[in-house]
């Protein structure tokens, strides 16, 4: 593949457990899903930004900054959302940009759009630092092969350091460059549409992982290694840490 159209879809839906609402949250007085958006248009790989939801508030709302395509609203996963508005959209490949990262690094995204030219699928991750993420199970960690390509993913904590598993402080972590997810995708288009034909794999299913679907079905995924730790919204009060780091 030469030189491949590359757009940019945030999946974004109203009805979220435990903050509803999120993507109109107002951060420092703009929609949290404008922030999104925003960062995402300074990135140089992309040739057009989509919303996909499902809600006319937050389709109402996103008009006025970018693309808005409507979905279904029964979809199990966002991959499944931005599925349906790849197979109405004239490009090559897509990347899949969670909607809740107001601060995303347009430098992460350029990189995982840089090599879809010549990978299925790929996504980002960044070194653990923080001796608190190292067996925190909402921080997913990937082991990656001397390709790049992902070997596993886990909440738990991998791989299993055995003779230095159970040293004090931050010894783990200076034993074994272990690496922490990060939840963007970048996917051919027809791998993205071949990849949500397959139902619920069994490890996709244990660890409530849908990336782990894409591997079960031996679709390699290039990680791409980046300096970058996300602040993402999970909760309204999260929102105070975000504009905190704006100002």
């Amino acid at each position: 593949m030469g030189r491949v159209k590359i757009v940019g879809i945030i999946p974004a839906r109203f009805a979220s457990t435990r903050f509803p609402g999120k993507p109109l949250a107002l951060i420092a007085g703009k929609p949290l899903i404008q922030h999104v958006v925003e960062q995402c248009q300074k990135a140089k790989s992309l040739a057009e930004i989509i919303v996909a939801t499902d809600d006319s508030r937050i389709a109402d709302t996103a008009k006025k900054f970018c693309r808005v395509e409507m979905t279904r609203a029964d979809h199990p996963s966002g991959s499944d959302r931005i599925a349906e508005v790849t197979m109405r959209c004239n490009c090559e490949a897509v990347v899949n940009i969670q909607g809740d990262e107001p601060l995303i690094d347009p430098n992460v995204i350029d990189a995982v759009a840089k090599v879809l030219p010549h990978e299925e699928m790929s996504t980002a991750a960044t070194l653990i630092k923080n001796f608190s993420e190292y067996d925190n199970p909402n921080v997913v960690k990937v082991v990656v092969n001397a390709t790049g390509h992902a070997l596993y993913f886990s909440r738990r904590t991998i791989p299993y350091l055995r003779d230095a598993a159970n040293r004090p402080g931050n010894e783990p972590l200076a034993a074994f460059p272990f690496l922490k997810h990060l939840g963007i995708y970048g996917y051919q288009r027809e791998t993205l549409l071949r990849l949500v034909k397959f139902p619920v794999s069994p490890l996709e299913n244990a660890e409530k992982l849908e990336q782990l679907r894409a591997l079960e079905n031996g679709i390699q995924i290039a990680v791409v290694k980046v300096d970058y730790d996300s602040i993402g919204v999970d909760l309204p009060e999260d929102v105070i840490r975000v504009e905190k780091f704006l100002k």
